[in-house]
């Protein structure tokens, strides 16, 4: 089998291509999240309860109860669960703020700088903390209900929402946790993955994967297990499953072609790894769908 090509980055879908905004709530971590993903758009969580911790360019981010999260786009990111957790995502292009840019060049400074002069976490004890979050719910709100001149009103908290981050969340790099990790080498893994999850049937080996990356496997092996958290093999086991749970959702294909289909040449090998990670067997997945 010839070596499949590499792709680009994710594509967010905003509801209306005019105002590219969205927002929504998650309970739990969905597929989407569970995947080491990075996009163009910028996003922006509120921890309404529970806990979990994101990877985010290979440093572990733990956040919990009240806490706002901030991921710059490029960002490679995974989050995980820990207890109960509810969260309140906000995703929009930069393009929404590119006329506010000309009169405050600082505005991104919260994305841009993220790690830099700005930690990825806004932790819910901050005094700014509470002002913060009424904002955030406060376009929530204008997102769900879309009354007249809603889009006003959430780009004017937006630009609030930044401005106050500028102002009382800026710290010297001395100050900062360092909670990102430099971009050398985190680049490297983009294409890999996008390359594993695209052809999830495909027989990867390690020695492959590190091709792909141009580096050694004991490097490769390193990098991949800083950013993603598991080992690279480990890792598309995850993501067989999680397309393998798809397939017995959505489809009537028989377990036997979803097993090979995601990348399982042995039956019993796939009912067991399928039992051990999702925690029922794919015949009772199937029952229960």
């Amino acid at each position: 089998m010839d070596r499949p090509q590499s792709v680009m980055r994710d594509h967010i879908l905003f509801p209306d291509s005019s105002f590219p905004f969205t927002a929504s709530t998650t309970e739990g971590v969905n597929p989407g999240f569970q995947r080491l993903h990075w996009h163009q758009s910028l996003e922006m969580n509120y921890i309404r309860s529970g806990s979990g911790y994101y990877l985010i360019n290979g440093m572990k981010v733990p956040f919990e109860e009240g806490d706002l999260v901030f991921i710059n786009s490029d960002d490679l990111h995974r989050a995980f669960e820990t207890k109960d957790l509810v969260m309140d995502i906000i995703m929009f292009d930069p393009s929404l703020l590119a006329i506010d840019l000309k009169y405050d060049p600082e505005l991104m400074h919260p994305f841009r700088e993220a790690g830099v002069h700005f930690g990825h976490i806004v932790t819910h004890d901050k005094p700014v903390s509470r002002e913060l979050v009424g904002l955030f719910q406060r376009m929530m709100e204008e997102n769900r209900m879309k009354d007249d001149a809603f889009m006003s009103l959430i780009r004017a908290d937006l630009i609030r929402f930044l401005g106050l981050t500028n102002r009382h969340l800026h710290e010297t790099p001395q100050q900062t946790v360092h909670l990102s990790m430099k971009y050398r080498g985190m680049h490297v893994l983009r294409d890999v993955l996008h390359t594993m999850e695209l052809n999830l049937g495909y027989g990867w080996t390690l020695n492959e994967l590190a091709d792909l990356a141009h580096l050694s496997p004991s490097r490769f092996s390193a990098l991949f297990h800083q950013a993603v958290g598991t080992s690279p093999l480990n890792y598309l086991i995850q993501l067989r499953l999680t397309h393998a749970v798809h397939l017995l959702e959505t489809t009537d294909l028989k377990i036997i072609g979803i097993a090979e289909e995601c990348g399982f040449r042995n039956l019993s090998n796939f009912n067991r790894l399928f039992k051990q990670h999702v925690g029922i067997s794919p015949s009772e997945l199937r029952e229960r769908s």
